[in-house]
Protein backbone atom coordinates (compact mmCIF):
# COMPACT_ATOMS: atom_id res chain seq x y z
CA UNK A 1 0.00 0.00 0.00
CA UNK A 2 1.19 3.49 -0.89
CA UNK A 3 0.14 6.67 0.88
CA UNK A 4 0.66 10.29 -0.13
CA UNK A 5 0.62 13.13 2.37
CA UNK A 6 0.50 16.71 1.09
CA UNK A 7 1.55 19.89 2.82
CA UNK A 8 1.61 23.53 1.86
CA UNK A 9 -1.15 25.43 0.17
CA UNK A 10 -3.16 28.24 1.67
CA UNK A 11 -4.30 31.72 0.76
CA UNK A 12 -2.19 34.06 -1.33
CA UNK A 13 -2.74 37.21 -3.34
CA UNK A 14 -2.51 37.19 -7.11
CA UNK A 15 1.08 37.38 -8.23
CA UNK A 16 2.31 35.59 -5.14
CA UNK A 17 3.97 32.23 -4.66
CA UNK A 18 3.30 28.99 -2.85
CA UNK A 19 5.04 25.65 -2.55
CA UNK A 20 3.31 22.31 -2.21
CA UNK A 21 5.02 19.17 -0.98
CA UNK A 22 3.98 15.54 -1.10
CA UNK A 23 5.65 12.72 0.78
CA UNK A 24 5.03 9.18 -0.38
CA UNK A 25 5.41 6.15 1.81
CA UNK A 26 4.99 2.45 1.28
CA UNK A 27 6.20 0.09 -1.37
CA UNK A 28 6.84 2.24 -4.43
CA UNK A 29 8.06 0.48 -7.52
CA UNK A 30 11.12 1.92 -9.20
CA UNK A 31 9.12 2.80 -12.29
CA UNK A 32 6.60 5.41 -11.26
CA UNK A 33 5.14 8.83 -11.94
CA UNK A 34 4.50 11.39 -9.22
CA UNK A 35 2.83 14.71 -9.62
CA UNK A 36 0.00 17.08 -9.05
CA UNK A 37 -3.57 17.47 -10.23
CA UNK A 38 -6.13 20.08 -9.25
CA UNK A 39 -9.87 20.40 -9.11
CA UNK A 40 -11.71 23.69 -9.01
CA UNK A 41 -15.35 23.91 -7.88
CA UNK A 42 -17.68 22.61 -10.57
CA UNK A 43 -14.83 21.41 -12.76
CA UNK A 44 -13.15 18.10 -13.46
CA UNK A 45 -9.83 17.18 -11.95
CA UNK A 46 -7.03 18.19 -14.29
CA UNK A 47 -3.33 17.56 -14.62
CA UNK A 48 -1.02 20.30 -13.35
CA UNK A 49 2.42 18.73 -13.55
CA UNK A 50 3.89 15.24 -13.31
CA UNK A 51 7.39 13.83 -13.34
CA UNK A 52 8.51 10.30 -14.09
CA UNK A 53 11.06 8.29 -12.18
CA UNK A 54 13.35 9.14 -15.09
CA UNK A 55 12.93 12.87 -14.41
CA UNK A 56 10.78 13.61 -17.44
CA UNK A 57 8.30 16.37 -16.65
CA UNK A 58 5.01 17.31 -18.19
CA UNK A 59 3.09 20.51 -17.48
CA UNK A 60 -0.37 21.76 -18.26
CA UNK A 61 -0.24 24.65 -20.72
CA UNK A 62 -1.92 26.91 -18.16
CA UNK A 63 1.00 26.62 -15.72
CA UNK A 64 4.01 26.41 -18.02
CA UNK A 65 6.60 29.01 -17.10
CA UNK A 66 5.01 29.65 -13.71
CA UNK A 67 5.06 26.29 -11.93
CA UNK A 68 8.02 23.96 -11.42
CA UNK A 69 7.84 20.35 -10.34
CA UNK A 70 10.73 18.65 -8.60
CA UNK A 71 11.39 15.30 -6.98
CA UNK A 72 13.70 13.97 -4.31
CA UNK A 73 14.13 10.33 -5.23
CA UNK A 74 15.88 9.43 -1.99
CA UNK A 75 12.99 10.72 0.10
CA UNK A 76 10.14 9.86 -2.29
CA UNK A 77 8.86 13.40 -2.29
CA UNK A 78 7.49 15.62 -5.04
CA UNK A 79 7.22 19.38 -4.75
CA UNK A 80 5.38 21.97 -6.78
CA UNK A 81 6.69 25.53 -6.75
CA UNK A 82 3.99 27.90 -7.90
CA UNK A 83 4.86 31.46 -8.91
CA UNK A 84 2.89 34.33 -10.38
CA UNK A 85 -0.29 32.77 -9.09
CA UNK A 86 -3.60 33.77 -10.63
CA UNK A 87 -7.14 33.59 -9.26
CA UNK A 88 -7.86 30.83 -11.79
CA UNK A 89 -5.25 28.68 -10.04
CA UNK A 90 -7.63 28.42 -7.09
CA UNK A 91 -8.43 24.75 -6.56
CA UNK A 92 -7.85 21.74 -4.38
CA UNK A 93 -4.48 20.30 -5.36
CA UNK A 94 -3.97 16.55 -5.18
CA UNK A 95 -0.77 14.57 -5.13
CA UNK A 96 -0.78 11.58 -7.45
CA UNK A 97 1.46 8.53 -7.43
CA UNK A 98 1.27 6.00 -10.24
CA UNK A 99 3.17 2.73 -10.07
CA UNK A 100 3.39 0.18 -12.86
CA UNK A 101 4.34 -2.97 -10.99
CA UNK A 102 2.82 -5.48 -10.67
CA UNK A 103 0.15 -3.51 -12.59
CA UNK A 104 -0.78 0.11 -13.02
CA UNK A 105 -2.14 1.54 -9.79
CA UNK A 106 -2.77 5.18 -8.93
CA UNK A 107 -2.79 6.59 -5.42
CA UNK A 108 -4.07 10.00 -4.33
CA UNK A 109 -3.38 12.30 -1.43
CA UNK A 110 -6.18 13.90 0.55
CA UNK A 111 -5.83 17.24 -1.25
CA UNK A 112 -4.75 20.69 -0.13
CA UNK A 113 -6.58 23.93 -0.82
CA UNK A 114 -4.92 26.73 -2.76
CA UNK A 115 -6.82 30.00 -2.89
CA UNK A 116 -5.57 32.97 -4.91
CA UNK A 117 -7.31 36.25 -4.23
CA UNK A 118 -7.51 39.02 -6.81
Amino acid sequence: QVTAVESGGGLVQAGGSLRLSCAASGSIASSNVMGWYRQAPGKQRELVAVMTSGALARYADAVKGRFTISRDYTKNTVDLSMNTLKPEDTAVYYCSIVVFSPWRTEYWGQGTQVTVSS
